[in-house]
C-alpha cells in the first residue's frame, strides 16, 4: 500500500477556521466534531487535511462548523427565522432541493452576512431560553435543547465556510472579516454562560448514570466541552480566556488572509519556453494558462503550492529555475520578502501557551492532547522517537545515494541541494526502474480515477452506487454532484467534488459537509471534497499524478466517514472524532488505489487501453522508491509543531528568533537536514496556525499506523469482500464518536494496541 503522506486532508478540515470555535481544540480541522454550541469550525478536515492534510482537524464546522453549532433547542423559536428574514434571504429558508442541498442558483454573496447574523441572533435567543428556564434541568429540556439551538447557524455557516475556503471572492472575504468576531463572541458567550453551565452540570450530576448509548455520550461530550472551555475557572480567568479566544480568532483570520496572498504572490515568472526544458507539453501549457490567470507578467508562471517541496522540480532541467522555485516556496512568508507571518505565529503561540496554563496544564500541548488517543506529549514523543530512530540512518543513505548518482553527470564536486533532490531522484528512478511520471500520468484521467477508481472501490467494498446529479446547482462550474445509494438502491447521501485549483481557493485538499448526518434532525449527509489539481486547457482531458490519485482516494475516505455515518446526533456523527483518529479512514482508503482489480478498472488511457502489465509492475515497485523523504518531511514538520506547543508562555521566542528556534528544535531531535526539510516551515504551516492541528500534526503518522493495521486486517479477511467492508462500516465508519475508538479498533483488527511496525513495513523501511 503506497502512501506518500501528504494528505490533509483535513479537514479534516477541514481546517482553516477550526480553532475559532474552540469547543474541542483537539479536533481535526476538517472533521472534528466538538459538542454542541457554536462550534469551532475545524478542519477539515482530513486536513486537510493540509496539501492534502489540511488538509486538512480541531473543530471546523464540525468539520467546518458542523460541530459546534450543534446546540439545539427544542423550542420553536430556535428553528424558525422571522417572516421578513425568510422572504428575502434564501439561506434562511430550508432548501426545497433534494436532501436540503444548498440552492446556489438563488444564493448571492450578499446573502451570507445577514443570514449568519440572523442565525447568530436566533441561537442567542435559544440559549437564553435554556439558561433562564425555571424548569428543573433534564436531558430533554437542557441537553437536547442545547443540541438543537444552533441548527440554523450550522446550516448557514456550513455553506458559507465552504465557499470562503474554496471560492473566496473579495465580497466573501469581507463577510468573513465581519462575521468572525461575532462568531467568536457567540462562542465565548455560550462557553462562559454560567446559568447555562449550571443546568448542564445539574443534568450531568443527576442523569449521567441513568442514560445509555448516544444520549449518555452526548451529555458527556457537552459537559466536558464546557469544562475544557473554562466553565469551572474563576471569574477573572474566564475573562482572560475570553480575551485570548477573541485575539486568536482575529490572528487566525489575519493568518489566512496573509498566507493566501503570500502564496499567490510567490509565483515564479518565466520568460521563455526554453527555460521550462524538461516539462511536458501539457505542463508547459499549464504554466502558460497559470500566467494568463495571474496577470500575464511573463509568458509563463510556476505556481507555488502549499508544501515546501514543489512537484514541478522533478522535471525542470534548468537548475537556476529550480532554485528560484524552491526559494519562492521556502521564503514566501518568512519576512525576507513582502510577507511575514512570523509576528502572528509568535503571538498566537504565546496566547495558546497562556491558555493551556490557565486551564491547569504545563503547556498548550498537554492541554490540547488530553482529549486525543495519544493523551500526553510524552506518549507522542515516544511514538515519534521510535520512528526517528528507524528513519535516520536510512535517510542518510538515501541522500548519499542520490548525490552519488548526480555526480556521475555533474562531476565529483557537485553538492546536492534541496531543489535538486526531486530532479535527480526522478532520474535515478528512471535509470534503475526505467520509469518516469510522464509514462504513467496518461493513464490517470481524473474522471476515470473518480468514477472507475474511487467510486468503484466504494461499490465493491460497501455496495455503494453513484449517480451524477446535473440538476443540483453548485457554487462553481467545475464542481460535480453525485447521489449515493446503498446496495438496495436506497439513497443515502449527496457527494460534491471540486477538484481544480483557482486563485480564489486556498491550498491543499480537504473534506467537509454542507450537512452532517443526524437521525434526530432527519438529515442525510451532504459531503464534499475539495482539491487543487491542475485543470487542462479547454477541450483537453485533465490528468493527475500518482500522488494526486492517492489524494483523491484519501479525501474520499474522509467522505465515506461522513456518508456512512448512522448516528442519532449531529454533534457525534461522521468525522466528529479526535484528530488522531479522524485521518485513519482516509489513509486506509488510499490502500484501494493500488489493489489490482481497482487499479485496472481506472488506469486507462485516452485510447481506452489499460496500463500495460510491465509498466504497472514498474510503477508499483517505484511507489516505495527512496521512501525516506516523505517520512522525514512529515517527522520534521511534526516535531516543529510539537516544539512550539511545548513552550511555556514565558519562553516564546520573538518573530526575529522564530526561524532560529525552529532550527534548534529540529537539531535536538536529529531532524535538522537541509536535504529533507519540513513539509511545512513555521511561516506557512497552515495546519498549526490557521487550522486545528496545533500539537496535532503527529496525527497523520499516528493514524497511518492505525490505517496500516486496518489494511492488513482487510488483506487477511478479504480486501474486496463485502463482508469485510460491512464489518468495518458497522464497527467504525458508521459510529462517529458514539463508541470508544480504541475498543472499536481492537474489535475490528483483533489488536489490543496499534502496531507501529506496520508503518515502517508499508513504507519499505
Amino acid at each position: 500500500m503506497p502512501r506518500k503522506r501528504k494528505k490533509t486532508h483535513v479537514l479534516i478540515f477541514l481546517a482553516f477556521y477550526q480553532t475559532i470555535w474552540k469547543l474541542f481544540s483537539n479536533f481535526d480541522p476538517r472533521h472534528a466534531t466538538p459538542p454542541a454550541t457554536i462550534v469551532t469550525i475545524v478542519v477539515i478536515q482530513r486536513n486537510i487535511l493540509y496539501n492534502n492534510e489540511s488538509t486538512m482537524n480541531t473543530k471546523i464546522k464540525k468539520t467546518l462548523l458542523t460541530v459546534g453549532l450543534s446546540s439545539s433547542v427544542m423550542l420553536s423559536m430556535a428553528q424558525t427565522p422571522s417572516a421578513t428574514e425568510t422572504t428575502t434571504n434564501p439561506l434562511l429558508i430550508p432548501s426545497t432541493l433534494s436532501y436540503g442541498a444548498p440552492d446556489f442558483n438563488r444564493i448571492k454573496a450578499s446573502d451570507y452576512l445577514p443570514a449568519l447574523e440572523a442565525a447568530i441572533a436566533q441561537q442567542r435567543k435559544a440559549i437564553n431560553a435554556i439558561a433562564e428556564s425555571k424548569q428543573t434541568p433534564t436531558f430533554r429540556n437542557t441537553i437536547l435543547a442545547y443540541e438543537n439551538s444552533g441548527k440554523l447557524l450550522d446550516r448557514v455557516s456550513s455553506i458559507f465556510f465552504c465557499v470562503d475556503e474554496a471560492d473566496k471572492t473579495p465580497e466573501i472575504a469581507a463577510t468573513e472579516k465581519a462575521i468572525m468576531p461575532q462568531l467568536t463572541q457567540l462562542d465565548n458567550d455560550i462557553s462562559f454562560n454560567e446559568k447555562l453551565f449550571r443546568r448542564v452540570k445539574y443534568v450531568y450530576d443527576h442523569e449521567f448514570s441513568k442514560l445509555k448509548g448516544e444520549d449518555r455520550r452526548l451529555l458527556e461530550e457537552i459537559y466536558k466541552g464546557f469544562v475544557r472551555n473554562g466553565a469551572l475557572l474563576s471569574k477573572e480567568k474566564k475573562a482572560r480566556v475570553e480575551q485570548i479566544n477573541k485575539r486568536i480568532s482575529d490572528l487566525q483570520q489575519q493568518w489566512g488572509t496573509q498566507l493566501q496572498e503570500a502564496t499567490n504572490n510567490a509565483v515564479v515568472w518565466v520568460n521563455s519556453k526554453e527555460e521550462l526544458a524538461g516539462l511536458s507539453d501539457a505542463d508547459i501549457a499549464q504554466c502558460e494558462k497559470d500566467a494568463q490567470s495571474r496577470g500575464a507578467k511573463a509568458p509563463y508562471a510556476i505556481v507555488i503550492i502549499n508544501t515546501t517541496q514543489q512537484p514541478i522540480l522533478t522535471n525542470l532541467d534548468n537548475r537556476d529555475l529550480r532554485r528560484r522555485v524552491y526559494e519562492a516556496s521556502v521564503h514566501r512568508s518568512d519576512g525576507t520578502g513582502r510577507y511575514n507571518t512570523l509576528p502572528i505565529v509568535v503571538e498566537m503561540a504565546k496566547l495558546r501557551a497562556e491558555k493551556g496554563e490557565i486551564m491547569g496544564y504545563h503547556n498548550y500541548a498537554a492541554y490540547s492532547l488530553e482529549k486525543t488517543m495519544a493523551k500526553t506529549p510524552e506518549n507522542v514523543y515516544t511514538f515519534l522517537n521510535n520512528l526517528i530512530k528507524a528513519y535516520r540512518p536510512n535517510a542518510d543513505k538515501e541522500t548519499a545515494a542520490i548525490e552519488a548518482y548526480a555526480r556521475q553527470t555533474m562531476g565529483p564536486d557537485f553538492q546536492l541541494q534541496p531543489y535538486d533532490r526531486f530532479y535527480y531522484s526522478a532520474k535515478m528512478k528512471k535509470a534503475q526502474l526505467n520509469l518516469s511520471e510522464d509514462e504513467v500520468k496518461p493513464y490517470f484521467n481524473i474522471d476515470s480515477v473518480q468514477v472507475n477508481g474511487v467510486f468503484y472501490a466504494a461499490h465493491r467494498v460497501y455496495g455503494l452506487n453513484f449517480k451524477e446529479r446535473k440538476d443540483l446547482p453548485t457554487y462553481h462550474a467545475d464542481m460535480k454532484v453525485f447521489e449515493v445509494s446503498d446496495s438496495t438502491g436506497k439513497p443515502i447521501a449527496l457527494f460534491y467534488s471540486d477538484y481544480f485549483r483557482r486563485p480564489t481557493k486556498r491550498g491543499g485538499a480537504w473534506m467537509s459537509s454542507f450537512a452532517k448526518q443526524s437521525k434526530a434532525w432527519n438529515q442525510l449527509p451532504i459531503i464534499y471534497n475539495v482539491c487543487n489539481f491542475a485543470k487542462a486547457p479547454e477541450g483537453q482531458p485533465s490528468y493527475v499524478t500518482w500522488d494526486e490519485v492517492t489524494t483523491m482516494f484519501h479525501e474520499f475516505g474522509h467522505a465515506l466517514h461522513g456518508i456512512l455515518s448512522n448516528c442519532q446526533y449531529n454533534t457525534l456523527s461522521g468525522t466528529a472524532v479526535p484528530r488522531d483518529f479522524v485521518e485513519m479512514p482516509s489513509q486506509f482508503n488510499e490502500s484501494f488505489a493500488s489493489i489490482t482489480e481497482i487499479f485496472d478498472h481506472y488506469a486507462i488511457n485516452s485510447r481506452g487501453e489499460h496500463m500495460p502489465e510491465a509498466l504497472k509492475a514498474k510503477m508499483m515497485e517505484s511507489i516505495n522508491f527512496q521512501p525516506c523523504y516523505a517520512l522525514g518531511e512529515n517527522l520534521a514538520a511534526t516535531c516543529a509543531d510539537m516544539a512550539w506547543a511545548m513552550l511555556p508562555s514565558s519562553a516564546i521566542p520573538t518573530a526575529a528568533q522564530a526561524t532560529i528556534f525552529e532550527k534548534e528544535s529540529l537539531k535536538k531531535v536529529g531532524l535538522l537536514d537541509s536535504q529533507i526539510p519540513p513539509r511545512y516551515f513555521t511561516s506557512y504551516f497552515n495546519h498549526v496556525w490557521g487550522g486545528g492541528y496545533a500539537a496535532g500534526y503527529y496525527s497523520y503518522l499516528w493514524t497511518e499506523v492505525l490505517a496500516d493495521n486496518i489494511t492488513m486486517t482487510f488483506k487477511q479477511k478479504g480486501a474486496l469482500k463485502r463482508t469485510t467492508g460491512d464489518e468495518f462500516r458497522d464497527k467504525i465508519l458508521s459510529r462517529g464518536y458514539t463508541v470508544d475508538l480504541m475498543k472499536a479498533f481492537s474489535s475490528f483488527t483483533g489488536l489490543q494496541q496499534p502496531d507501529a511496525q506496520a508503518l515502517l513495513k508499508m513504507r519499505g523501511l
